[in-house]
C-alpha cells in the first residue's frame, strides 16, 4: 500500500494540553514511506491545542498497489472496476464460435495450406484437378474439428454455469435476499451458513460463536482437511446477525493487491473514527468450507478471478502431444520435400519444352497466355507448371492426417470412457476422458507429479496398534500356531455394543485389549483416561448424537478410540474438562494447557482431581523418551522394540506419558507461567523454557498407532510405475514428518535405498550448502559404492543437522573407498588426493548421469521443505538443486502452496524436456495440472475443482496404472503404427505422380482419376488404418500391468521418431517406384491377345491403382497383431469396396474411365503384372521383419512368442512384492502445526460452560505402582525428527 489518507495513518495527534504527538508508523508502512510523503498533505501541529482529524473529509490519492473498498456502497466500489463474482472457463459464444474458431483451425500450417492449394485450384490455367479433390477432405476437416471443439465449449459452459448459479445471502438495504454467486460484487455483506462453500474472499465480520471465532476446511486451498480457526474484530462481532446494523455497516478496507498468497493478508479498516488492522486470520477465501459454525458475515474483498483460489489456478494452456509436435515439423519437412519435387519438374519441363515441346505444338498447342518466342514460352510454362505441380502432389501432405488422428483419439478416449476395470463401485465413478486430444502422450510419461492428501491416502486416519506398559495391542494371533494373522476385508472386528456411545465405523480386531479395559486392568484405563483428556478437540451434539471437531484426523481418531473403548469426552470449559468412564461421570479442573506446535513436538495438560494435580502429555516418541525419569528401563525398551516394530509398518506414533504435581511446586510454576505469558519481549521463548521446566521425570505410560490409511493399490502402483521407468514425486501441502511417514506406507521409500536427504534450510546458504553435502554424498556412494544397500551412508539431511547415526549403519566405507563420515560426508584426507580422477569422473555412475539405476539398492530419495524449496527454484541455486533430484529415484516436496507444485513442474519440463503428469484431487491440485502435459483429476472428499481442470479424471490412485500401462500405451503404440503406415501408403501413392511426370513431358498429367485422388484417403484406404488405429494391441492388457518394462520405449519415442518416418517415406517411395515402372514397363507398347492395344493412359492408371489398394490391404494385413471383427471387416471390406465404387462411379454416374478396370482385369496380363509387383514388394518387407525380430526381438515379441508356443512368461519381481521396513520412525501423529490451546483456556472457544452438576459426581485418580529399576537402564537413541535417519 503506497497512497494512504491521513486518516489511515495518523492517530489523534495529541493529548489535551500536551503537545501534537506522532503514534508509531507500522511496520509494513516503513518501506512505503517516501512515496507516502508524496502523496500526503502535511498539517502544521499546534501546541495547547487539540486538533481533530476527521477522515471523511482527507483526500485519497489512488495507487495501483492498493485496493479500497467501501462496505455496502456498490456506487462508490464501481468506479475502481473490480473484478465481479462470475467465472468464464469457455471460449466461445454462439455469435463468436464460427468466426473465432475457424481462425484458429486456419492457424494450423496444413489448414492453411490446402486454403491455398483450394484458390489455387479455382484458376484453371494452372490446376489440372477439379477444386472438389481439396475442398472435400478441407471442409471435413473443419467440420469435425468444430464439431468437437463445440462439444468441448459446451461442457466448459455447463460448470462455469453449475459454479456461478449457486444461491448466496446477500444484504442489500438490509435486507437479506438470495441471489447467484455471479451477482456478488465487491464490497457486498454476506452471510454464510454451516457446511457452505465461501462464495468468494471476504472479511469476517461476525459469527454465530463466541467472541467472533468461526472455523473453516481449507480441503480446496492446501488439501487439508483439519479445522483451522479465523476470528473477527471485536468492533465488528458486536453486529451479530442484526441485519439492519450490518447493512448499515460503512467500513472502509484499505488493503493490498489481488495475489496468490495464500497465508498473507494486509489491510486496515477504517470505521467509527477508528483504524484497524487486518491479517490473514480475519479473512475466510474462496474454496473455504464453514464447519462446527452456525453462520457468519463478511464483507466482499476480492471476487471472482480476483480471488486467491483463482490466483493459484494458473492460466489453461493448449495442450499438444509431442507426436502433434513432431508431426509439425514433419508437415513443414514434407512441404519442403513437395516444393522440391515441384522445382525438379519445373525446371525439367522448360527443358523439355525448349527442346522438344516446342516442335509439337500442332499436337500439343501452347495456351494464348504463353509467348510465342520458344525461350520465353518454356520459362512461363514452367513457370505455371510448378503451381500445377503443387496441385497434383499437394497429397503428400496429408490433410486427411488430422481427421484421422482426431477419429483415432476420439475413439480412444470411449474405450477409456468404457474400461469396466476402472470403474469405482462404492463412488459409482468411471474413468473418464475429459480432452480428446492427449491420449498418445499417456503412453510417454516420464515423471508423475503428485498429491498426497486424498490421492495416495484416504485422508481417514485410524487407531490401529498400540503399546501399554510394555504391552503390545492390535495383532490377532492365531492360538493354534501363535503367529500373527493378516488382518484383511473378512477379518471380524469387535462388537462395541456394549458402550452406548460408541461409533459404528470404529473397527479394532485385538480383542485382549477389550478384555483388559472390562476387567479394570489399572495401566489401560490410565492410558485411555490419558487419551481422553489430553487434547484440544471441541464436542458437539448434533441430531441428538455427540461429535467430535478436532484440529487433525489424528487427534479425533485417538479421542474417537477412546471413546469407543468407553472413556467418552463429554464436555470442556475453559477450566474444567468432562469425561464418562465406562458409564461413571468424571470431572476434571482444566489447570493448564501447554500446547503443541511444531518446535515441541507435543502437547500436555494439567488436571486437578480429588485434591491430586497430574500432567499429562503426548508426543513425538523421542521428544517423550528425553523427557522421561530414570529407572524406567523395562518398560522403555519393550515399547522401544514396539515402537520400532509400528514405525516399520508405516503407522503414525506417539509416545504418552504422566507425572504427579505437588500442589506448592505447581503454585510458584503457574505464577512464573503467568508472568511469561504476559511477557512484552520474546514471549514465546520464555513460555517454551517454562514449559521445559514442568515436563520432567516422566512415568512412561505407552503409545499409539495411528495409520493413515493409503487408497487401496497405492504402493504396487508406484512400484510398477517405478519399475515402467516412470520417476514419482510427491507435491503436498502437509508437513514433513507426514509425508515421509507416507514415503515409507507407499513405498516411494524404503530401507533399501543408499540415502534419503532431507532438504530443511531456512535461508539460502543453508539450502545451498545441504544440496551441496547431497551431491557430495552422491558422489561417494556412485563411485565406492556402485551396489550400496541398507548398510550405506546416512542421509544429508541428519548431516547436515549432525544428527546421530542410527546403530544399524555402518559408519565407514569398506575396502578402498574413503572413510566416509555419517555425519559431515567428508572423507580422510590421507585415503584419496582431492584430485583423483577416479572421483571427479564419478566412477562407473557419474554424478553427472542424472539417472539413477533402477536397482532398489542404488537408489536415493530427497524430501524438500516449502520454505526450502523457495531457494531451491531461485536461479542461483536451480542448477544445483537439479543435479541433486534428477539422481534421485524419489522426491518429495512438504509443505509447498499451489503456486510451488506447478512452478516444480514447469522446472521438469524446461529442464528436462520431460513428458509430465500431474495428479490430485483438490483445487490445491488445479495450478501443477494445468501446468503438467498431462493433468489427471482424482473424484475425492476435496470437491470437482481438479476433475474440472484436469485432462483425465479417475476414482482411485490405483486406476492411474491401467490409465497409463494399458491405454497409454496402447495408444501410443497405435498412433505410432498408424502414422507409419500412413505415411507410407501416402508417398506410395503420390510419387506416383513424379515418376511418370518422367513419361509425359512433365506436364502435370495425372496417373490416377481424379475422383480416385479425392477420395483416395477418404475412403478407399481410411477404414482399415482407422480399425488399427483404435483396436490394434501387441500384448494383452494383464500383459501390459504384468511387465511394466513394455511402457519404456514411449519415452525415447523409440516407434515413432524422424527415422521411422523417414523409413516409412523411403519405403513408400520404393512402393511408388515399382509400383509405376513394372506396370509401365508391362502395358507400353502392349497388345491383348485378339491384337488390342493396352497402352492407353486410362487403361494404366487404372491397374496401378488397383495393384495400389492391393498393396496398401496386403501391407496393413501384415502390421495387424490383434484381429478383430472389425479390422477383418474394414480391411477386406475396403478392397473389395474399391472395385464397388469405382465400377458405380464410372458406370452409373458416367466418369471418365468407364471400362479401363474392365478390360485390365479380363486380361491375363494385369494378373501377372499385379503378383510379379506384389512379390516384388513384400519379399523385401516380410524377409526384414523376420530377420530383425529373430535377431533382436522386442520385448513384446518375446512375449508373444512364448505366448504362442503356450510357455507362461514369469512375472518379474515388483518392489510391491516385499514389505518396506524401517528401523526408525520418520512421524508422529500430529498433523496440525499449533494448537487451539490459549483459545481454550480463555474461554474463546467455548460456546456454553457445562452443567454445574458434574462438579459433584465421583472420580479419582488411581496411583500406579513404581517401576522397579533395572539393572542397566536402555535408552532409546536420540532423535531429531527434523531429520530423522531414514
Amino acid at each position: 500500500m503506497c497512497a494512504r489518507s491521513e486518516a489511515v495513518e495518523l492517530e489523534v495527534l495529541g493529548a489535551e494540553g500536551g503537545e501534537a504527538r506522532v503514534p508509531p508508523r507500522p511496520l509494513r508502512l516503513s518501506l512505503l514511506e517516501l512515496l507516502g510523503k508524496l502523496v500526503r498533505r502535511e498539517q502544521p501541529a499546534q501546541p495547547h491545542r487539540r486538533t481533530r482529524h476527521n477522515h471523511r473529509f482527507r483526500t485519497f490519492v489512488s495507487c495501483e498497489n492498493e485496493r479500497r473498498i467501501k462496505a455496502n456502497d456498490r456506487e462508490y466500489n464501481a468506479q475502481f472496476r473490480y473484478a465481479n463474482n462470475y467465472i468464464k472457463t469457455s471460449k466461445y459464444s454462439i455469435i463468436t464460435f464460427l468466426p473465432l474458431n475457424l481462425l484458429e483451425q486456419f492457424q494450423r500450417l496444413a489448414n492453411f495450406y490446402f486454403l491455398c492449394l483450394l484458390v489455387l485450384q479455382l484458376i484453371p490455367a494452372i490446376s489440372s484437378l477439379t477444386p472438389i479433390t481439396t475442398a472435400i477432405p478441407l471442409i471435413g476437416v473443419l467440420a469435425l474439428t468444430a464439431v468437437k471443439d463445440a462439444y468441448d465449449d459446451f461442457q466448459r459452459h455447463q460448470n462455469d454455469s453449475q459454479v456461478n448459479h449457486r444461491r448466496a445471502k446477500t444484504l442489500r438495504n438490509g435486507k437479506l435476499v438470495e441471489e447467484k454467486w455471479a451477482s456478488v460484487q465487491v464490497g457486498d455483506v454476506i452471510r454464510m451458513e454451516n457446511d457452505q462453500f465461501v462464495a468468494a474472499d471476504i472479511l469476517l465480520l461476525s459469527s454465530s460463536e463466541p467472541n467472533g471465532l468461526c472455523y473453516i476446511e481449507t480441503a480446496e486451498l492446501d488439501g487439508e482437511t483439519n479445522l483451522k480457526c479465523r476470528q473477527c474484530l471485536v468492533e465488528t462481532a458486536e453486529m451479530g446477525q442484526d441485519d439492519a446494523q450490518l447493512g448499515a455497516f460503512d467500513g472502509v478496507i484499505i488493503c493490498e493487491t489481488p495475489n496468490n498468497l495464500l497465508n498473507k493478508f494486509e489491510g486496515t479498516l477504517s470505521w467509527r473514527d477508528k483504524h484497524h488492522s487486518l491479517d490473514n486470520d480475519k479473512i475466510l477465501l474462496r474454496g473455504c468450507v464453514l464447519r462446527n459454525t452456525t453462520w457468519c458475515y463478511g464483507v466482499v474483498v476480492f471476487a471472482g478471478k480476483d480471488t486467491k483460489l483463482m490466483q493459484n489456478s494458473g492460466k489453461t494452456k493448449f495442450k499438444r502431444t509431442s507426436i502433434d509436435r513432431l508431426l509439425n515439423f514433419l508437415i513443414i519437412g514434407i512441404v519442403f520435400f513437395l516444393l522440391s519435387m515441384c522445382v525438379f519438374c519445373t525446371v525439367a519441363c522448360g527443358v523439355w519444352e525448349w527442346l522438344v515441346g516446342r516442335y509439337f505444338q500442332a499436337y500439343l498447342p501452347w495456351d494464348t497466355l504463353v509467348p510465342a518466342e520458344p525461350a520465353s514460352g518454356a520459362v512461363v510454362i514452367a513457370f505455371l507448371v510448378l503451381f500445377s505441380y503443387a496441385i497434383v502432389m499437394n497429397t503428400v501432405v496429408p490433410i486427411s492426417l488430422y481427421v484421422s488422428v482426431e477419429v483415432i483419439r476420439f475413439a480412444q478416449s470411449f474405450l477409456i470412457n468404457w474400461d469396466e476395470k476402472m470403474y469405482y463401485e462404492k463412488t459409482g465413478t468411471a474413468a473418464k476422458a475429459r480432452t480428446t486430444t492427449l491420449n498418445e502422450e499417456l503412453g510417454q510419461i516420464q515423471y508423475i507429479f503428485s498429491d498426497k492428501t486424498g490421492t495416495l491416502t484416504q485422508n481417514i486416519m485410524t487407531f490401529n496398534k498400540c503399546s501399554i506398559a510394555g504391552v503390545c495391542y492390535g495383532d490377532v494371533i492365531d492360538e493354534t500356531t501363535g503367529e500373527t494373522i493378516e488382518l484383511n476385508e473378512n477379518s471380524e472386528p469387535l462388537d462395541f455394543s456394549f458402550n452406548p456411545e460408541y461409533e459404528p465405523e470404529f473397527k479394532f480386531f485385538d480383542s485382549t485389549l477389550l478384555e483388559a479395559v472390562k476387567r479394570g486392568d489399572q495401566d489401560v484405563h490410565e492410558f485411555f483416561r490419558l487419551l481422553a483428556l489430553c487434547h484440544t478437540v471441541m464436542p458437539e451434539q448434533k441430531n441428538g448424537r455427540l461429535e467430535y471437531q478436532a484440529q487433525s484426523p489424528d487427534e479425533a481418531a485417538l479421542v474417537s478410540a477412546a471413546r469407543n473403548f468407553g472413556f467418552v469426552f463429554r464436555e470442556r470449559s475453559p477450566n474444567s474438562i468432562t469425561i464418562e468412564v465406562m458409564g461413571n461421570t468424571e470431572e476434571y479442573d482444566l489447570l493448564c494447557i501447554l500446547d503443541f506446535n511444531n518446535v515441541r513436538k507435543r502437547m500436555s495438560v494439567i488436571l486437578r482431581k480429588d485434591g491430586e494435580i497430574r500432567l499429562y502429555t503426548k508426543g513425538a516418541d523421542n521428544v517423550i523418551y528425553d523427557r522421561l525419569k530414570a529407572n524406567q528401563g523395562d518398560v522403555k525398551s519393550k515399547t522401544q522394540e514396539h515402537l520400532n516394530k509400528f514405525a516399520g509398518e508405516g503407522l503414525r506414533t506417539l509416545a504418552l506419558a504422566w507425572r504427579p504435581l505437588e500442589e506448592r511446586g505447581f503454585a510458584e510454576w503457574k505464577r512464573r507461567h503467568q508472568a511469561a505469558a504476559l511477557a512484552l519481549h520474546d514471549r514465546d521463548e520464555q513460555l517454551d523454557a517454562i514449559y521445559e521446566e514442568i515436563e520432567t521425570d516422566l512415568l512412561l505410560m505407552g503409545v499409539t498407532a495411528i495409520e493413515d490409511k493409503l487408497q487401496d493399490g497405492v504402493p504396487e502402483t508406484i512400484a510398477n510405475l517405478s519399475m515402467a521407468g516412470i520417476k514419482i514425486w510427491v507435491l503436498t501441502g502437509d508437513k514433513q514428518e507426514t509425508a515421509i511417514n507416507i514415503g515409507y506406507s507407499c513405498q516411494l521409500l524404503t530401507d533399501d535405498m543408499a540415502e534419503v536427504f532431507v532438504i530443511d534450510g531456512v535461508s539460502h546458504d543453508d539450502v545451498e550448502r545441504q544440496l551441496g553435502k547431497c551431491l557430495e554424498s552422491i558422489r561417494v556412494v556412485n563411485t565406492f559404492l556402485p551396489h550400496a544397500g541398507p548398510s550405506g551412508v546416512k542421509g544429508a539431511g541428519e548431516a547436515a543437522n549432525g544428527a546421530r547415526p542410527s546403530p544399524g549403519r555402518a559408519a565407514n566405507v569398506k575396502l578402498n573407498a574413503p572413510a566416509v563420515s555419517v555425519v559431515t560426508f567428508r572423507w580422510e584426507h590421507n585415503t584419496i588426493p582431492h584430485h583423483s580422477n577416479e572421483y571427479m569422473s564419478g566412477g562407473p555412475q557419474s554424478a553427472d548421469s542424472h539417472e539413477p539405476t533402477n536397482d532398489d539398492s542404488n537408489g536415493f530419495a530427497i524430501v524438500v521443505n516449502g520454505h526450502s524449496l523457495v531457494h531451491c527454484l531461485h536461479p542461483k541455486l536451480e542448477d544445483r538443486f537439479l543435479d541433486v533430484v534428477l539422481q534421485c529415484r524419489s522426491v518429495i516436496c512438504c509443505r509447498v502452496t499451489p503456486l510451488q507444485k506447478a512452478m516444480v513442474v514447469e522446472l521438469i519440463k524446461k529442464s528436462r524436456k520431460a513428458v509430465t503428469l500431474a495428479i490430485g484431487d483438490g483445487a490445491n491440485d488445479v495450478s501443477m495440472i494445468k501446468a503438467a502435459h498431462i493433468g489427471v483429476g482424482i473424484s475425492g472428499q476435496e470437491g470437482m475443482q481438479a476433475v474440472l481442470a484436469s485432462d483425465y479424471s479417475i476414482a482411485q490412485f490405483r486406476f492411474l496404472q491401467r490409465l497409463l500401462l494399458v491405454h497409454g500405451r496402447w495408444s501410443y503404440y497405435r498412433m505410432c503404427k498408424f502414422l507409419r503406415y500412413f505415411f507410407y501408403k501416402n508417398f506410395a501413392f503420390t510419387v506416383c505422380h513424379f515418376w511418370f511426370a518422367f513419361f509425359c513431358g512433365f506436364s502435370a498429367q495425372t496417373v490416377f482419376d481424379e475422383m480416385f485422388i479425392s477420395v483416395y484417403n477418404l475412403f478407399y484406404t481410411s477404414l482399415p488404418v482407422l480399425a488399427l488405429g483404435v483396436f490394434e494391441q501387441d500384448v494383452s492388457d494383464a500383459t501390459s500391468l504384468q511387465f511394466p518394462k513394455l511402457y519404456a520405449p514411449g519415452h525415447t519415442s523409440q516407434l515413432f521418431n524422424k527415422t521411422e518416418f523417414i523409413k516409412s517415406t523411403l519405403h513408400g517411395c520404393f512402393t511408388s517406384l515399382v509400383l509405376f515402372l513394372i506396370p509401365y514397363g508391362t502395358y507400353k507398347d502392349g497388345l491383348a491377345p485378339d491384337g488390342k492395344i493396352l497402352s492407353d493412359h486410362m487403361l494404366l492408371g487404372s491397374v496401378v491403382a488397383t495393384i495400389l489398394i492391393i498393396d496398401n490391404t496386403t501391407q496393413i494385413a501384415l502390421d495387424t497383431t490383434y484381429w478383430t471383427v472389425f479390422n477383418h471387416i474394414t480391411i477386406w471390406g475396403s478392397l473389395v469396396s474399391y472395385f464397388v465404387l469405382d465400377y458405380f462411379y464410372n458406370y452409373a454416374i458416367g466418369g471418365p474411365y468407364v471400362g479401363s478396370l474392365t478390360v485390365a482385369l479380363t486380361q491375363p496380363t494385369f494378373w501377372f503384372t499385379a503378383v510379379l509387383t506384389m512379390i516384388i514388394l513384400m519379399v523385401p518387407v516380410v524377409s526384414w521383419r523376420l530377420a530383425w525380430s529373430w535377431a533382436r526381438p522386442t520385448l513384446a515379441e518375446r512375449l508373444r512368442a512364448r505366448q504362442r508356443w503356450r510357455a507362461p512368461a514369469a512375472a518379474p519381481r515388483t518392489p510391491s512384492a516385499r514389505r518396506a521396513r524401517r528401523s526408525v520412525r520418520s512421524g508422529y501423529a500430529f498433523a496440525h502445526q499449533e494448537g487451539f490451546g490459549r483459545l481454550i483456556t480463555s474461554g474463546k472457544i467455548m460456546r456454553r460452560l457445562p452443567h454445574a452438576a458434574l462438579a459433584s459426581l465421583p472420580g479419582k485418580f488411581h496411583a500406579r505402582p513404581p517401576t522397579p529399576p533395572p539393572p542397566h537402564e536402555p535408552r532409546a537413541p536420540t532423535q531429531n525428527l527434523d531429520t530423522v535417519d531414514l
